[in-house]
């Protein structure tokens, strides 16, 4: 009986060190009650581009058409009649990737585009130039400031980025497509570039019939005005000199910076903003359609200010000097945007590395993809992750913060949301690009300014 148990307990060893012990079994997985979405990056890409073009077709101003400064989807009255000139050109571009994209027959967007430069036609202009804002129901300039009750330079030059595009898009179409070229051709045409000036060597932003040039704001660089003078210069009838460009933009050369941050020569003297940049929109709003691969003047190349400049920002982020909840390597980008106060209201800031607010903008991360294509896929999946929290009815929300109980913006901004379709566009085809590089007064304008770039 003894010998029978012994080779009893033996058996039982050999059958639990064995792989086929029946008292040994897989472990059951369950489901995660919370999984993570998958999605390609093209998929993501896609999907983001169709969301956001929603803010310029869905949700543009009802009589004209044309962009509205701001939506909130909890409050769509807000602002309903308040036209943003320059946003209105991000709209014209952000029309022409719909049409390419499928998100919109052709035909859609002529009707649309019509419809918006008709509008246009009809505004009130001062010296050829649009104002900041426009009343969308009569076309009256909306006042932006007691000062700013007129013309807007910098906002027209983003207005005539978009028309430029659109003239190039359907110059050689259909004979309605070829009207629409030629109003658009037309409408940039008549900006009185030059008047802008006071005869001096250098662009003033604002001039109104009230208040003069009392707002008294010369266009020197670095920050978001570039585009303001490419266009001067190319105007056939209202031009500047190339000395007005060199004396304004580049002051003599001192836009040169020696500065250094993360290893990135900062290149540049961002206004305001010498150690690490000014905020990225900066990067964006000029090179919507001014290509900046291989762009150079005499002082520096555009394309490493721009790429320096998103690597910085990034690489700030990842630092987290502030010790900011979730801030890293897929949660990045400082711009300006809606931004949380202090007392938890919403407000409007001009984030970047040196008023960092705890405040995330998805436009920063997402319209520097050109620049830092790597980091910023990893930002756009991590908006994807949390889009239950993100993603509203026309793309991703303007500004988030997780370091406060995850605070979202549940709202948008014309300027915001236009460099995200586009610059993705521009990442993905180089449409924009290709459309304003190719236009021959745009050319001529940056060899009057000696400018080497890609033809």
């Amino acid at each position: 009986m003894n010998k029978l148990k012994t080779l009893l307990v033996l058996l039982f060893i050999v059958l639990i060190s064995c792989g086929d012990d029946p008292y040994v079994y897989e472990p059951i997985e369950f489901p995660n009650p919370n999984p993570i979405p998958t999605i390609t990056d093209e998929e993501l890409l896609d999907l983001t581009q169709k969301e956001t073009f929603k803010y310029f077709w869905n949700f543009a101003e009802t009589n004209s058409g044309c962009a509205r400064e701001r939506y909130h989807p909890n409050n769509p009255s807000n602002d309903a009649t308040t036209v943003a000139t320059g946003g209105t050109g991000f709209g014209l571009m952000s029309i022409l990737v719909g049409i390419e994209r499928n998100f919109i027959s052709k035909s859609q967007g002529v009707e649309r585009l019509i419809k918006m430069l008709s509008f246009l036609e009809t505004a009130n202009r001062f010296h050829g130039a649009w104002s900041h804002w426009i009343n969308g129901s009569t076309g009256a300039v909306q006042p932006f400031s007691p000062l700013d009750n007129g013309g807007d330079l910098v906002e027209t030059a983003y207005l005539s980025q978009g028309l430029i595009c659109v003239k190039e898009y359907f110059k050689n179409g259909t004979d309605a497509e070829k009207a629409l070229a030629a109003k658009a051709d037309f409408l940039w045409k008549g900006v009185e570039w030059s008047w802008y000036t006071q005869n001096e060597n250098v662009l003033y932003w604002h001039w109104s019939p009230n208040n003069d040039f009392d707002m008294d704001f010369q266009l020197k660089g670095y920050n978001e005005v570039m585009i303001t003078y490419i266009m001067a210069a190319a105007s056939p009838d209202h031009s500047i000199s190339k000395e007005i460009y060199t004396n304004g933009w580049a002051s003599n050369g001192e836009i040169r910076s020696s500065n250094t941050a993360y290893n990135y020569p900062l290149l540049v003297k961002h206004n305001g903003a010498q150690i690490y940049g000014g905020p990225l929109f900066w990067a964006h709003y000029s090179y919507l359609g001014l290509n900046p691969n291989g762009l150079s003047d005499a002082y520096v190349n555009y394309w490493d200010v721009n790429v320096n400049h998103s690597k910085i920002n990034y690489n700030y982020c990842v630092e987290n000097p502030k010790g900011y909840k979730d801030y890293g390597e897929d949660c990045w980008g400082l711009t300006a945007s809606y931004t949380r106060n202090a007392d938890g209201s919403i407000g409007y800031a001009g984030h970047k590395p040196q008023n960092d607010l705890g405040v995330v903008s998805p436009t920063a991360a997402i319209s520097s993809i050109p620049y830092t294509p790597v980091e910023s896929m990893k930002a756009l999946h991590y908006f994807y992750k949390n889009k239950d929290k993100l993603l509203g009815p026309a793309g991703f929300y303007d500004a988030f913060s997780p370091q406060y109980n995850y605070w979202v913006a549940d709202a948008y901004l014309a300027i915001d949301q236009g460099p995200i379709i586009i610059m993705i566009e521009n990442y993905r085809t180089g449409l924009l690009w290709n459309l304003f590089m190719k236009n021959e007064d745009i050319q001529n304008g940056l060899d009057k300014l000696e400018f080497n770039y890609a033809k």
